[in-house]
């Protein structure tokens, strides 16, 4: 039978961005049973339900919506919710679960964008290797954090409160149970996943990642257009070329960039590092570091933290 798994969404007093699978289940188990036990390839042989119609109950208000070919629910709908955490339902047929989403305020004006592999968590994987690796092979007790990450977000947290925080991967939809519960485990504060569809498109047989965190900053720069992001992310390969073009397009909704180094032997596996660029002449500030440690001081010097006492 059908059922829904949710993932966290976010939205401000006004919508909701409703995230979600719609999977088929064998009688008897939970949704929460789904997302707290299922595992590396296991999460590939899930059976996606195709174009069901899920009814969403958002701020008092039930609208049904239709899922994607993949199963995949990612859709904005009009709801009257308050600012901080809260919950909507998702419904098919007389499945219900609760959904947890982050609604921003919109006079906040401060949020954080993250990359995840080699941001969040350490990788040390050959480019060609990493996506069969992590998708079909690892599980998220295998998996190391990087360095000090989940203080820094912690703090930053703690230093402007009602902060979203938005973790932007190019891992498939399909992870993402696996990948909540390493956030969960290394204590890296609740936001919401941004992944993509699992397959090849109308033209093409792999999905572009890059193409993916683009398109999902410029939506954020519509859906929040006073919010200034600090972006997070690393050198090897794309982050610093895709945060420095959208930093150059929308300065103001850039707060900072902070790009975390890979070491000589994670740079080896990932391909090598992004070619040096010059960065600043938009006026967003660029920081580098290995580790959390290190960006936390060099955010603490741009006053994006105050000093750690």
């Amino acid at each position: 039978m059908p059922t829904v798994i949710p993932f966290i969404g976010y939205g401000n007093p006004e919508w909701v961005r409703v995230l979600g699978r719609v999977v088929l289940h064998k009688p008897g188990a939970t949704p929460a049973d789904r997302f707290t036990s299922i595992r590396g390839w296991r999460s590939f042989v899930s059976i996606p339900v195709n174009s069901a119609e899920v009814q969403v109950t958002a701020g008092g208000t039930t609208r049904t919506i239709r899922c994607d070919r993949g199963g995949v629910i990612d859709t904005t709908v009009a709801a009257t919710l308050r600012p901080g955490w809260g919950s909507i339902q998702l419904g098919i047929g007389d499945v219900e679960v609760e959904s947890a989403v982050f609604i921003v305020d919109d006079a906040l004006g401060f949020g954080i964008v993250s990359d995840v592999d080699d941001t969040v968590m350490v990788t040390a994987l050959p480019r060609p290797m990493l996506a069969a690796w992590n998708t079909f092979v690892l599980d998220e007790h295998a998996r190391r954090p990087v360095a000090g990450m989940a203080v820094l977000y912690t703090r930053m947290l703690h230093a402007h409160p009602g902060t979203p925080i938005i973790y932007l991967s190019t891992g498939a939809w399909n992870v993402a149970p696996a990948l909540t519960r390493f956030l969960e485990r290394n204590l890296y504060p609740r936001g919401a996943l941004l992944l993509t569809d699992w397959g090849p498109t109308i033209d093409r047989w792999f999905r572009s990642g890059a193409a993916h965190k683009v398109e999902n900053l410029e939506r954020l720069a519509a859906e929040f257009p006073t919010m200034k992001w600090l972006l997070v992310g690393d050198d090897g390969q794309h982050d610093e070329r895709i945060y420095g073009e959208f930093a150059a397009a929308h300065p103001q909704n850039v707060s900072a960039v902070a790009i975390r180094q890979l070491t000589s032997g994670e740079a080896v596996l990932a391909g090598g590092r992004a070619e040096a660029e010059v960065h600043g002449g938009d006026g967003v500030p660029w920081v580098y570091s290995q580790d959390g440690a290190g960006l936390m001081t060099k955010l603490e010097d741009l006053g994006l933290l105050p000093p750690n006492s």
